[in-house]
């Protein structure tokens, strides 16, 4: 192995954008978490229910 493979290596992003949805509605928000972080469960306003709901994370979107 050569040494330029090492010092051109990609590094992988410090965060990732994930897709979190009611669990009372069905409406999602896009939130950045930590990458090494655990799944988000967070509670936030849902516009559908006029309520505070648990919004549980469903996927990854992307590397931010």
């Amino acid at each position: 192995m050569f040494l330029t493979n090492i010092l051109l290596k990609k590094v992988k992003s410090k965060g990732v954008l994930v897709a979190v949805e009611s669990i009372a509605s069905g409406h999602r928000y896009v939130v950045p978490r930590d990458r090494t972080a655990d799944k988000l469960e967070i509670v936030k306003f849902d516009p559908y229910v006029q309520a505070m709901v648990l919004y549980k994370e469903k996927k990854k979107l992307t590397s931010i």
